[in-house]
C-alpha cells in the first residue's frame, strides 16, 4: 500500500470532523512516506546540483572557486553553498565523512580515490556509476564514469 492509498484509511480513522477542522483553519496532513519538495531537496543533493553547475569550468590545482577547481575545491565550494562546510583537502574531507559501502551509496555522496591507505581525489556521486569532479590541469569539470574499484564513499552529515 503506497503512502497516498493510506490517506483516506487515516482520514477515516481521524473522523471526519477532525479532518475539516483542519481544513478549515489551514492545516496540513503529515502522512508517513510523504516528503514535501523542500524536505526532499537534503544538502548532497544541492551540492550535486551546484557542482552540476559549473560543467566546463577549468581544473586549477588549489582552486575553490567560483571559476575555477581543483577536485577538493569543488566539492568544498559545492557543500559550501549547499550549506554544509568542509575541509580543504580529499584526505580531510574523507575523514570528516562517515564512510558507506558502495551498495549504500547515494546521488550527492563523495567519492574518494585511493591508493593503498592515500587518498588522492574527490568527486560528487551523481548515480548511475558516474561522479562531477575537477580531474587534473588541462581539463575541465565534468561528468565522468568512475573509472576504478579503488574507491571509498563518504556521506557527508
Amino acid at each position: 500500500m503506497t503512502a497516498l492509498n493510506r490517506v483516506p484509511s487515516l482520514m477515516a480513522r481521524a473522523g471526519t470532523a477532525s479532518a475539516l477542522t483542519l481544513a478549515a483553519v489551514g492545516g496540513s496532513i503529515a502522512v508517513p512516506g510523504l516528503a514535501t519538495d523542500a524536505s526532499a531537496a537534503t544538502i548532497a543533493t544541492k551540492a550535486l546540483k551546484v557542482a552540476a553547475s559549473k560543467k566546463g569550468a577549468p581544473y586549477r590545482w588549489g582552486a575553490s572557486g567560483p571559476r575555477r577547481f581543483d577536485c577538493s575545491g569543488l566539492t568544498l565550494y559545492s557543500f559550501k553553498k549547499a550549506g554544509k562546510k568542509l575541509p580543504r583537502t580529499a584526505a580531510q574531507q574523507y575523514n570528516k565523512t562517515h564512510h558507506v559501502s558502495a551498495h549504500s551509496r547515494k546521488a550527492g555522496d563523495l567519492v574518494f580515490f585511493h591508493s593503498g591507505s592515500s587518498v588522492y581525489h574527490v568527486g560528487i556521486y551523481a548515480g548511475h556509476g558516474k561522479i562531477w569532479h575537477a580531474p587534473r590541469t588541462g581539463d575541465v569539470v565534468r561528468l565522468q564514469k568512475i573509472w576504478t574499484k579503488s574507491v571509498w564513499y563518504g556521506r557527508v552529515s
